[in-house]
């Protein structure tokens, strides 16, 4: 468990700052009765690398996206919502943790062949639900490692620590995600499908002999080839990140990746279709390598990209589509949304920075994954659930995912131990679209730790001595600058104009907050 929060100082400043208090918000250990004694299946859909504008419903050019469209008119579709972190990795230990991801070492952006990064004796978002009756699964993209030690699991056996560990009663999922090796689907706790006449290993220091890799042999990539870094194992025509051997007919096909982790979510539903569950739906569709199945191939004008989050709507349409067929759509809550901002070029040469067109990934934001600009955690959010939200909502609430964890178990009754989830706090009315009091302060994370205090009217970037654009492959801004910077995002919404030389008793208020967030010395 994480230790446990210091004595908690009220600044005397955050009221007038901010224009309004922390009406409603709870200590991460306080909980409520719901409202309703009734409680809702809940499947949480995490997007992977899905931007702010990548939506027809958030003004997508060149792609429609008819389910999540169809998803956010019969509910609530947020406009100031937030990642917590610019990159995967900790965005998703974040969400399942309730704790940011720049306080522990070892949570940024992992190998395939990480150690578990989440401690088994952390309480988690599955654990809630878990402890609360619920059956609990995970799908998709885990990229939180797996095994006790990171290079030493056995791929081959049964690994000693997996999701099972943290609250997960079943689990079908990528140990890291598609650039990644090892290629396999890991189900309960072992390689899904193995083929024991080809036996695993996997290295992300040096290569095995006599295997090919795509820098060393770039014929033998059939279907895509990379722009920058991703040139080592091949598998499937395509060159990942990291060195692996064998697998066989346990290795996955990237464009039947949406299939089989889309089948095995319907399955679950349909086993447990009489009981309460939960689902971490974790997609990899719009994550490079894109390479969707051919029955999306030119469904957009975007090419490999476009036609990725086409896929994706697909799969929202078949979850919901099965909800609809065993009467479950009613008291089922659906929470969709996405670990970081966009990326257009990020490893692989499959055209979408030429076929962009018009389309803005990140809608009106600056900057992209990895960045401390808002397109770096804005992101898109849309929740669903017929009995109790009104359809048809648009909320400009100031949102962060770190308070998902707290908010759900206030909504299922669920008591948070102590010291647990020691960042989340319960924002469930602002989830159901009940509650229109703004959260006071977000903290946004970049790439490099470099990190933001967002409120509805200011963001606050701490001043960092780095470079100005990502050095290694993307062509992103950073947002480092080794001055403050400071945005009005009522009126500079692309954030272009400092005010930092103009408010500097503004500057002083945001970065005290940071300051004090960091030392636990300060609560909503």
């Amino acid at each position: 468990m994480s230790t446990m929060k210091s004595t908690l100082l009220t600044l005397s400043f955050l009221s007038p700052l901010l224009g309004q208090t922390a009406t409603g918000a709870e200590s991460p250990s306080e909980n409520k009765q719901p409202q309703t004694a009734q409680r809702p299946n809940v499947i949480l859909i995490y997007a992977d690398d899905l931007g702010y504008g990548d939506l027809s419903c958030y003004g997508a050019r060149g792609v429609r996206t008819p389910h999540v469209d169809r998803l956010a008119a019969e509910g609530i579709r947020f406009t100031n919502a937030h990642a917590v972190a610019a990159t995967s990795t900790p965005s998703r230990y974040s969400l399942l943790t309730g704790e940011y991801a720049w306080r522990r070492t070892g949570t940024d952006v992992a190998a395939g062949n990480a150690g578990m990064i989440i401690s088994p004796y952390q309480y988690t978002l599955a654990d809630v639900f878990h402890h609360a009756g619920y059956t609990t699964a995970a799908f998709g993209k885990w990229h939180l490692g797996l095994g006790e030690e990171s290079g030493t699991q056995d791929w081959n056996a049964p690994l000693c620590a997996t999701p099972a560990d943290l609250g997960f009663d079943h689990h079908y999922i990528m140990a890291a995600t598609a650039d990644r090796v090892p290629c396999v689907f890991i189900e309960n706790g072992r390689v899904a499908n193995y083929d024991p006449t080809a036996p695993i290993e996997v290295n992300y220091q040096r290569n095995f002999p006599g295997e090919p890799t795509g820098r060393d042999n770039p014929e033998l990539l059939y279907n895509q080839k990379p722009s920058h870094g991703h040139d080592q194992s091949i598998i499937n025509g395509i060159s990942r990140i990291g060195y692996m051997k064998g697998g066989g007919r346990a290795l996955w096909k990237d464009e039947n990746i949406a299939d089989s982790i889309t089948t095995h979510a319907i399955d679950f539903i349909r086993a447990h279709c009489d009981e309460p569950f939960f689902i971490y739906f974790a997609t990899n569709d719009v994550h490079v390598p894109r390479f969707p199945h051919p029955r999306f191939r030119g469904q957009s004008s975007m090419g490999l990209r476009g036609d990725a989050i086409v896929q994706f709507d697909w799969s929202v349409g078949q979850i919901m589509q099965v909800l609809e067929e065993l009467n479950l759509t009613d008291n089922t809550l659906i929470i969709l949304s996405s670990d970081n901002g966009p990326v257009v070029d990020d490893g692989y040469i499959d055209q979408a920075e030429e076929l962009l067109g018009e389309h803005q990934p990140s809608g009106p934001f600056r900057g992209n994954k990895y960045s401390a600009y808002e397109g770096g955690t804005a992101v898109p959010a849309i929740v669903r659930w017929p009995t109790r939200i009104h359809a048809g909502q648009k909320s400009d609430i100031l949102m962060s995912q770190i308070d998902w964890m707290a908010s759900l178990a206030t909504l299922i009754d669920a008591r948070l131990p102590q010291n647990s989830a020691p960042d989340s706090y319960n924002r469930l009315g602002n989830l159901l679209g009940e509650d229109q009091t703004n959260r006071p302060w977000i903290i946004e994370q970049s790439s490099n730790h470099v990190l933001s205090v967002r409120t509805p009217k200011w963001k606050y970037i701490e001043p960092n001595d780095g470079p100005s654009m990502i050095t290694w492959g993307p062509k992103i801004e950073t947002g480092n600058n080794p001055v403050p910077q400071l945005y009005d995002m009522e009126t500079d919404i692309n954030e272009q104009e400092s005010l930092a030389t103009q408010y500097p008793d503004t500057v002083f208020q945001l970065a005290t907050i940071l300051r004090k967030v960091r030392a636990r010395q300060l609560k909503l």
